[in-house]
C-alpha cells in the first residue's frame, strides 16, 4: 500500500506543475496537455500499482500520461495555429476544455441584412480553412446568430443563410464537406443585451465550434 501511495503522490507532483501563463490574457491557467497527461498518468499509476507494485505504477503512469495527453496536445496545437493566423482580424478564439470556438462579428463578415460574405473577409476565412485542413480531425459546426431587431422568422432565415455561406466558403477552400454542419440560431442565443446598440452588435455574429471527434 505504501508503494502505491508513493506512485500516486509522484503523479500529484506532475499535476501541481501544470500551471502556465496564458500569453493572450496574462492569467494563470492549467496547461491542457499537461492536465490530461497528468490525469492519464494518475489512472495508469493506480492500475499499474495495484497490479505490479512500484514498478507497475511507474509504467502505468507513463502509458496513461501519453494516452491522456493525446487530444489535449492536438487541441493545444490547433489553438496556437488559429490564434497566430487570426491575430488582429477581429475574430475571437475561445477555448473550454478541448472545445474551441471562433467568434466572427457580423460587422466584419456581412453587410447589413445580407448573407453574402464581404470580400474583405475572404482572406480571414481562407486562413481559417488552412488551419482546418491541417488539423482535420474535428467536426466543424457553423452557427449564425442575429440580434432581436425585426421578426424572428426573418432573423432565423438570415442567420441560417449566413451560416450556410460560411460553410460553403470553407468547403470551396478545401475543407472536407462531411466534417461541416450548419444552422441558424437567429436571436435565440444572445451573448449581450439586445437593449443597447453595443449589445446588438455583439449578438450579430457567426460562430465556428470545433469539438473532439466522436469516439
Amino acid at each position: 500500500m505504501i508503494k502505491q501511495i508513493a506512485a500516486i503522490s509522484l503523479t500529484g507532483l506532475l499535476l501541481a506543475g501544470c500551471q502556465t501563463t496564458n500569453p493572450y490574457t496574462g492569467e494563470q491557467e492549467v496547461n491542457k496537455t499537461t492536465k490530461y497527461g497528468g490525469v492519464g498518468a494518475l489512472a495508469g499509476a493506480v492500475v499499474g500499482g495495484l497490479a505490479n507494485g512500484k514498478k507497475g505504477a511507474l509504467a502505468g503512469a507513463a502509458l496513461g500520461g501519453a494516452a491522456g495527453a493525446g487530444y489535449g496536445y492536438y487541441t493545444d496545437q490547433q489553438e496556437a495555429a488559429l490564434r497566430q493566423r487570426l491575430q488582429g482580424t477581429g475574430v475571437q478564439v475561445q477555448r473550454t476544455g478541448n472545445d474551441l470556438k471562433l467568434i466572427m462579428p457580423g460587422n466584419i463578415t456581412f453587410a447589413t441584412n445580407s448573407y453574402n460574405i464581404q470580400s474583405s473577409f475572404y482572406s480571414v476565412l481562407g486562413s481559417v480553412a488552412l488551419v482546418l485542413k491541417e488539423f482535420d480531425e474535428n467536426p466543424v459546426e457553423v452557427v449564425g446568430h442575429t440580434d432581436s431587431t425585426g421578426s424572428r422568422q426573418h432573423n432565423m432565415g438570415l442567420s441560417e443563410k449566413r451560416a450556410q455561406s460560411v460553410a460553403s466558403y470553407l468547403v470551396n477552400q478545401g475543407v472536407a464537406g462531411p466534417r461541416i454542419t450548419y444552422f441558424g440560431a437567429g436571436p435565440d442565443q444572445p451573448i449581450a443585451s439586445n437593449g443597447t446598440k453595443q449589445g446588438r452588435a455583439l449578438n450579430r455574429r457567426v460562430e465556428l465550434n470545433l469539438r473532439p471527434p466522436a469516439q
